[in-house]
Parts: structure tokens; C-alpha cells; sequence
């Protein structure tokens, strides 16, 4: 079969090398002849195997000084989980086999990095073992200004609290010309940037994603990708590339979408990203990561022969995009999960959220065992 991709392009994306120009082809070629190309780069960098992570969401506030225009979740008066409340959740995980807790929440206007270090302190107090994967970019920023010392600092004393990686939200777009429209509150790229390298730089890996589907071009969502791509190259401390669609219901920025006719993006068009992601971090960020929470399970599912590799989390609670119009569930259950990956004709493996085994299932086998 005679392939419309450039050869010249796929050597470069072999290399690790892909340029804007060539994303940007891809977006024009026919969709399974790229979702084809990105699968042969998925099972290049990691296999046949798919992941996903035994965890919690734990929001501990709606309640937001914020002024993102594409946010549900935020509201005014919203209750503030105090720290016991926040450790009874993560007591249900842990008897739920979890071995991550997200915490987030709305940026409160008086509380600063003590709070964020004495969630972090109270779960490694009572379980050492869990992985604390919290606090986005934005609230650590927002805590380093309240308490007014630098971001270099509060992640020195967030790591020393027991926070182990952070997730990389708050990216939205990283372009000030989307920032400016759809959260002008918010830091600006180079500083989303910045804390993310001093997190890495602290020994905090993160995740990094982006939330596409709003007010951003094409050539946007590249060079946002393009520029987690620097990040990468120059710390190595991003462990999965998380491409979330935009949800447009209960929110003004979808608000004025829909006025004008436009809703969620086509699911092949959250296809073609996944792809378009997977071409070009090749050599540089092996994991992809599908929101089945964003996409619905079947599309999550399908996503696997388009060049994702993990499902993500369980999850036990998710409420922010709940409120922005996801109707996919809050939870879901490792065998649901372990049967929508055998359904992709690929393996399941329980992982840690830096990517190492937990436990792995038996091919042909309905027990999991221990992977070493």
C-alpha cells in the first residue's frame, strides 16, 4: 500500500525529530493512514502493553479567586475539606488497593503552601506508602505568592512534606494569546513553564496536558506540544502526555461555542490529536495518555490503535469534568478497565504513577500476578 505520509517525514519522526510543518501535514492526511503510522510508533516505544494506575481524585475545594472562563467546577462559597475530611478519602483508597491520591482544588484567597504541606505530611503520616500526586502548577504558584516566598522554594518544601510528583495541569493552551482569552487570571506560558522546570529540578515529575477543543488554531495546539517537547528534552521529568477535549456545557466559554454552533470536538478529530501527539514525542515522552473520562470508554478503547497507551486512573471521584458536561462516570473498576484493553486486542499492567509495575496480568488468566 502506497502511503500518503512523506517518507522523508516518517524518518524524522523515527529520529525523534518532528517539526511543526510535519504535524500539521499529518492533520491533512487520510485519518487511518496516520492512526496507523502513530500505532507503529506506539509499538515501537512501549509494546503491546497498556497501563493505567489505581487511584483518587480528591478535590478539596470549589470554591476559586479564579477566573477561567472554561471552568464549571469553580464557585464562590464553596466548602473546604479540613484535613481529616481529605483523610478519610484517602483511607477509602487505600482499602480500595489505590496507590495514588490526586488532591486539588480551587485557589483559596488566604491559604497558602502550610495548608498544601499539611495534607501532604498527614497522608505520609499515616500511609508512607502512597503516592501523593498533587497540586497543579497554578496552585503552587498561587501558594508561593500568598505565602510570599519563591515557587523554587515551596517546591523544596512541598517535596520535603512528601509530595512525590505533580500533575501538569493548569497548561490549558500554552499560548498568551488563548490564555488572555479564555483564563487571564492564570500564570502566562513561560511561567506555566517555568514552575514545571523548577518542579523537575526539585526531583517533582510531572504529567503534562493539554486542554484543546476552545479558541485555539491547529498550529496552537503544536506549538503547545512542541513546546512540552523542550521541557522534555531538557529534564527528562515528564512522565505522560494527557490530551483532555474540551467539555463546552456549564461554562461561558462553551456557552458562546454552542451559541455559535459548535460543540465537543468529533471524536475523530480527539483521535487525529492522540496521534498527532504519539508522532511527536516519539524518543522523547513514551506514554499517551486517553481520558476515558473526556472521550467515553469505547472511544478510550479505540484510542488504543491510535497511539495511546494508558487509560489513566480509576479515579473513585471525579467532579471537575463531571460538572463541565462529561457523562462517562466517576469511576471505574480495574476489571472494567483490564476488559476494554483485553477488547483492544492489547495487555493490561497495573502501574505506579511513575510507570513501574504493580502487578500484571496472567496472559489467559483471570488472577494477576506479581511483575517484577
Amino acid at each position: 500500500m502506497n502511503s500518503k505520509i512523506p517518507e522523508d517525514l516518517m524518518e524524522r519522526a523515527y529520529q525523534g525529530k518532528s517539526t511543526k510543518e510535519d504535524a500539521l501535514l499529518l492533520l491533512e492526511v487520510p485519518p487511518f493512514e496516520l492512526f496507523r503510522f502513530a500505532d507503529e510508533l506506539r509499538d515501537l516505544a512501549v509494546g503491546d502493553t497498556v497501563t493505567y494506575v489505581v487511584n483518587r481524585n480528591i478535590n478539596f475545594t470549589s470554591r476559586c479567586v479564579g477566573t477561567c472562563g472554561f471552568c464549571a467546577f469553580r464557585t464562590n462559597n464553596g466548602k473546604v475539606l479540613s484535613i481529616e475530611e481529605i483523610m478519610e478519602k484517602v483511607r477509602e483508597a487505600a482499602n480500595a488497593n489505590a496507590t495514588e491520591v490526586c488532591i486539588q482544588g480551587g485557589l483559596l484567597p488566604d491559604v497558602g503552601l502550610d495548608f498544601y504541606q499539611g495534607i501532604a505530611e498527614a497522608i505520609k503520616a499515616e500511609f508512607p506508602e502512597m503516592h501523593i500526586h498533587s497540586f497543579s502548577p497554578m496552585e503552587v504558584y498561587h501558594a508561593s505568592r500568598i505565602s510570599e516566598i519563591p515557587v523554587k522554594e515551596a517546591l523544596r518544601r512541598l517535596k520535603r512534606s512528601g509530595l512525590d510528583t505533580m500533575p501538569g495541569t493548569a497548561a490549558e493552551i500554552l499560548s498568551d494569546r488563548v490564555r488572555k482569552i479564555i483564563c487571564p487570571s492564570k500564570l502566562k506560558t513561560a511561567e506555566w513553564v517555568e514552575v514545571v522546570r523548577q518542579a523537575h529540578a526539585a526531583g517533582i515529575p510531572t504529567t503534562a496536558t493539554m486542554m484543546y477543543g476552545h479558541v485555539e488554531t491547529p498550529e496552537e495546539r503544536i506549538d503547545h506540544m512542541l513546546i512540552i517537547r523542550e521541557i522534555q528534552k531538557e529534564t527528562g521529568g515528564i512522565t505522560e502526555f494527557v490530551p483532555l477535549p474540551f467539555m463546552p456545557y456549564n461554562n461561558p466559554v462553551g456557552e458562546k461555542m454552542i451559541r455559535e454552533g459548535r460543540y465537543a470536538t468529533p471524536g475523530l478529530e480527539d483521535l487525529k490529536i492522540y496521534a498527532v501527539s504519539r508522532v511527536l514525542f516519539h524518543g522523547h515522552v513514551d506514554n499517551i495518555q486517553a481520558s476515558w473520562v473526556k472521550l467515553g470508554k469505547k472511544l478510550a478503547q479505540f484510542s488504543l490503535h491510535c497511539g495511546t497507551n494508558d487509560l489513566g486512573g480509576t479515579l473513585m471521584e471525579e467532579s471537575i469534568s463531571r460538572s463541565a458536561g462529561a457523562c462517562h462516570g466517576e469511576m471505574i473498576t480495574v476489571d472494567e478497565l483490564e476488559w476494554m484493553i483485553h477488547g483492544a486486542g492489547r495487555i493490561p499492567k497495573e502501574r505506579t504513577t511513575l510507570y513501574r509495575g504493580v502487578h500484571e496480568l496472567a496472559s489467559g488468566s483471570a488472577r494477576r500476578i506479581p511483575s517484577f
